[in-house]
């Protein structure tokens, strides 16, 4: 049995027992919006609570998952471009029966609660999470996707530009190797370029 946990409404884990399965994304966000339901290990919620739960008022419970139990996906992938650490996503309706254990938790607190047993298929090493920078508190996964996505586009428009002007500036001398050596200079100055930029966002921890 594989382990995966879910933060949840109190109210909305209750309408789910009612119906039958649990069809809310992450705070705010449904499924049908976000397109998969967000989980964490069990080394990995209490930081989710912190960040995105710290201001609820309304009681939480913590959803202790048997993935054997579902019948839809489970994938890991990270929340957003750039950043490293993996989390489980649940592509489809959580069934009610799939929910070993609801533990609830106090609202408004950033204190940590106990901590469940780790899943019983120990989950590979990974990576810390990206610094602040890839994500903000109170800030969804999905508006930190689509913000991190827009800055790495920009990022590659920024490396072309460089490049173009290379090539520009050797067609503008002329001769039959100008173009292709500014070329390749301007390709290797955007590089560099692009990847100092990325890096001053996204500094590498220790």
């Amino acid at each position: 049995m594989a382990t995966i946990f879910h933060l949840a409404l109190a109210s909305e884990w209750a309408a789910a027992e009612a119906s039958g399965a649990y069809t809310t994304s992450t705070l705010g966000r449904s499924l049908a919006e976000e397109g998969f339901i967000h989980a964490s290990r069990a080394d990995q919620w209490t930081a989710v609570r912190d960040r995105f739960y710290a201001d609820v008022t309304e009681p939480l419970v913590l959803l202790e998952i048997d993935t054997d139990l579902l019948d839809v996906p489970v994938v890991e992938e990270p929340p957003a471009p750039g950043v490293e650490e993996t989390f489980p996503h649940i592509y489809g309706r959580l069934p009610a029966s799939a929910v070993v254990k609801a533990i609830p938790l106090s609202p408004g607190t950033t204190t940590a609660a106990p901590r469940p047993a780790a899943p019983a298929v120990a989950a590979a090493p990974v990576a810390t999470a990206a610094p602040a920078a890839s994500a903000r508190p109170g800030e969804s996964f999905s508006r930190t996707y689509f913000r991190e996505m827009f800055f790495n586009v920009l990022v590659v428009s920024l490396a072309l530009v460089i490049c173009t002007a290379g090539l520009g500036i050797g067609m503008a001398i002329g001769g039959d190797r100008a173009p292709g050596i500014s070329g390749l200079v301007g390709l290797a100055l955007g590089v560099v370029v692009a990847v100092l930029v990325y890096r001053r966002r996204h500094p590498r921890q220790a």
